[in-house]
């Protein structure tokens, strides 16, 4: 019995020197690996870290070419509203919401990814990159439909003086100047230029377009109105004869009337108005400066060459 017992003890602590070796070899192991593995890197490991090195240098790369793309954009939208839209006289094109981000919501797949601190700001960049560049698109689809138009928005232009400046006998009032009215008696603003002269002098339309008025109006006398298209409108008035009648097609340098002093006026004189997109502008700003006197007439002897204008949706030969 006493030799069984002994045999006992003796498998049982042969048991344990086995696993206490075990244990002991598999701690040691454990050790070594994980000195080897940071001290010495796997091929894996090393395949890893470079992959990392990688992508961190694409997108470093990205965000290089998306800031130098931003600066791009901010020098065409300068050209394009500083040059091209002002050719055009065109307004400043404005998209609600095209400078606004989008919610973090769109980015919720990105937000628990280990280079959400590197991915977030590029994907957010490219975005903004691409809401202005669908601003562009929009602005060149519309300066490519003004530039189909030029040339015959360059003849409805008011740019021409409507009386012949041999003719002109001096500025009575200056646009916008606040003065004494002659029969009101009271100060009210300008809201034209007035061009002296003597009555029966020729009246001529600054720019190409379509008679919408011609008439007497309380205040203007006998009054011309010339829609152009593009936005613009001008305003003749005070004259003793019309010779246009309404829907009738004028051309730039087209007699429409003679001076006169009928309406609200104390001398013979005509009182010009260009309006643009229904605000009334200094129509000085739109005469060709440097223009003298023979050069007008050839514009004069151009028109009288034409003998078909239009009246209406009909024509009519004078």
């Amino acid at each position: 019995m006493a030799k069984e017992s002994k045999n006992g003890r003796h498998i049982r602590f042969a048991i344990y020197n086995v696993l206490r070796y075990f244990f002991l070899g598999f701690i040691l192991a454990s050790v070594v690996n994980l000195i080897f593995t940071f001290a010495f890197r796997t091929p894996k490991v090393n395949s890893i870290f470079r992959g990392n090195a990688e992508l961190v240098e694409k997108y470093r790369i990205l965000n290089e070419k998306i800031a130098s793309l931003d600066t791009a954009l901010d020098e065409l939208k300068h050209r394009d509203n500083a040059v091209y839209r002002s050719l055009f006289g065109a307004d400043t094109l404005a998209i609600a919401g095209i400078y606004d981000d989008y919610p973090d919501s769109k980015y919720s797949d990105f937000a628990q990814d280990r280079f959400a601190e590197m991915i977030l700001p590029s994907w957010k960049s490219l975005d903004a990159v691409s809401r202005r560049l669908y601003l562009q698109s929009v602005s060149l689809d519309q300066l490519q439909a003004l530039a189909a138009d030029k040339e015959q928005m360059a003849s409805a232009m008011p740019a021409l003086m409507p009386i012949d400046p041999a003719d002109l006998r001096g500025s009575i009032g200056a646009f916008r100047m606040n003065r004494l009215h002659p029969i009101l008696g009271y100060v009210r603003p300008h809201y034209g230029v007035d061009l002296g002269g003597r009555k029966g002098d020729p009246i001529y339309a600054t720019g190409d377009g379509f008679v919408s008025s011609a008439g007497y109006i309380s205040g203007y006398g006998n009054n011309i109105i010339i829609d152009h298209g593009f936005g613009y409108r001008t305003r003749y008035a005070h004259l003793s004869k019309i010779d246009v009648a309404r829907g009738q097609f004028v051309k730039r340098g087209e007699k429409i009337g003679e001076m006169g002093s009928t309406g609200l006026s104390s001398g013979n004189h005509l009182h010009y108005e260009v309006i643009y997109r229904g605000a009334r502008v200094n129509p000085i700003n739109y005469f060709q400066p440097g223009m003298d006197p023979a050069e007008f007439e050839k514009i004069i002897e151009k028109v009288n060459d034409s003998t078909i204008y239009e009246i209406g949706e009909g024509t009519n030969t004078r």
